[in-house]
């Protein structure tokens, strides 16, 4: 049966309970506030919670409903207590964005030492895996969900000095396919998100004004997007108006891809 909400009501997400990881700052950030504005309740989580405290209460403050929670999704016990509170607190869990990232080494992939790998594939791939299969079993039992996994352009074309980053976002578009096609028959929707570069802490390197000429050659729209520029594609992916929208890679990179 295809989707049947109005036009009016594609978007909206009142009543849905919602965990973004990496939530304090960046595309999380304004995922959550997002979200919130459209009837979510949102959970908030990074691996220190003040900062998320901080964005749920101006939520809070506008009128949406909105908890803080500390996750780090590297951390395999910390993934199992907090899907464990949130079935005790609310019950029900309508939708994960798994947004919680890593680079900690910038250089020559083959200078990449054992420490950073390990990091980097314990949050960006690990991490993103075992948080999908806990929020799949909370969302199988009530009927279905939606998930997002915020990947990045470097899945398909790898970045310059970001050897272990690309690999562990490239694996994450394969694990959403791979979720996606056996979920569906749950009535649960996994997808991921491709951004381009965006102007956050964690692409801090990438904007610096040395490499400024770099990337306005390679970006069609000449700058950077906004964390709120990827936050309405989120917003899309776990809406019903993409109710017939699962296994996808989106990319929202201001036609980087195309060059």
């Amino acid at each position: 049966m295809g989707n049947t909400a109005p036009i009016e009501g594609l978007f909206d997400l009142t009543g849905k309970i919602a965990l973004v990881t990496g939530a304090s700052r960046g595309i999380g950030e304004a995922t959550s506030r997002l979200l919130g504005r459209h009837g979510a309740h949102v959970i908030l989580a990074s691996r220190k919670i003040d900062g998320c405290e901080a964005v749920a209460a101006t939520i809070r403050a506008q009128g949406g409903a909105a908890e803080a929670m500390a996750i780090h999704v590297g951390e395999m016990d910390q993934i199992a207590a907090a899907f464990a509170a949130i079935q005790a607190r609310h019950g029900r869990l309508d939708i994960l964005v798994n947004n919680a990232g890593t680079n900690p080494y910038y250089g020559p992939v083959q200078d990449t030492d054992p420490g950073a790998f390990q990091k980097t594939v314990d949050v960006n791939m690990r991490g993103y895996f075992f948080m999908t299969t806990h929020a799949i079993k909370i969302m199988a039992a009530q009927g279905g969900g939606a998930i997002v996994n915020v990947a990045s352009v470097n899945a398909v074309v790898p970045g310059l000095n970001q050897g272990i980053y690309s690999i562990t976002k490239a694996a994450v578009v394969g694990m959403t396919k791979s979720f996606a096609r056996e979920c569906a028959p749950l009535g649960i929707r996994v997808n991921a998100l491709l951004p381009g570069l965006t102007a956050t802490k964690l692409a801090g390197a990438l904007l610096a004004p040395e490499n400024r000429a770099l990337w306005e050659a390679n970006i069609p729209m000449g700058r950077p997007a906004q964390p709120n520029e990827m936050a309405g594609a989120v917003l899309y992916l776990v809406s019903p108006a993409a109710s017939y929208t699962t296994g996808t890679a989106l990319n929202v990179d201001g036609g980087f891809l195309l060059t």
